[in-house]
């Protein structure tokens, strides 16, 4: 048995997830998810029925992990060996950025997506405020930093790189030189490119 089961669609934040077990190195077997007709073993696993979801067959017993964010921080501590968990100095840019992307940068693309207007003397009752200011609190960090945490890589920009490259690739994100600059740093590593290979071949056969 592999030590992780992957319950995934390649159109789903399951791209995030994958791009996290190949940074991480792991052995994954997939259960690719059909959404009108949604596997037992996932409903048991994550009664949402929602995807990504893991399972890590861990010696101490089955431990599942939901949401893409939680997948990504739970990886990186199950396998220090690959070096993707924060240092303590790295530790508040790491955390400060994955939460802020999956809960500032997703509502306010979800809002613009959905065609949500926040009144601005309502800003303060919503999470990101107003889309400006979101795109200009990460904007600044990137650029000033390559990388969540500066000048290395860790799990954080899988989960921060995946919101941004999503955000360019759909019109969400604003294509400013630090969001382009960063994505393409992302897209440059191998793990990014075995894990898009992966779903953009899944993608293209359920298109047949």
């Amino acid at each position: 048995m592999a030590e992780y089961t992957f319950y995934t669609n390649p159109m789903s934040r399951g791209q995030i997830a994958r791009w996290a077990l190949h940074e991480a190195e792991v052995d994954y077997e997939q259960v690719l998810v059909d959404w009108a007709d949604r596997p037992a073993g996932l409903i048991e696993a994550n009664p949402m029925g929602k995807v990504p979801t893991i399972v890590h067959h861990a010696e101490w017993g089955d431990r599942v992990v939901t949401e893409a964010a939680a997948i990504c921080a739970y990886l990186a501590e199950m396998h220090p060996e690959a070096g993707l968990a924060p240092s303590d100095e790295e530790m508040a840019d790491y955390y400060r950025w994955m939460f802020f992307a999956a809960g500032p940068l997703e509502q306010a693309i979800v809002a613009r997506s959905m065609g949500w207007t926040v009144p601005p003397e309502r800003e303060g009752m919503v999470g990101f405020g107003s889309m400006a200011r979101t795109m200009n609190a990460i904007g600044s960090h990137f650029m000033e930093h390559d990388w969540v945490c500066g000048g290395r890589f860790t799990m954080a920009d899988v989960y921060v790189g995946s919101a941004i490259d999503w955000g360019l690739n759909f019109g969400s994100i604003p294509p400013e030189p630090e969001f382009v600059a960063y994505a393409e740093r992302c897209q440059a590593r191998q793990a990014y490119k075995a894990a898009k290979a992966i779903d953009s071949k899944l993608i293209g056969e359920s298109r047949k």
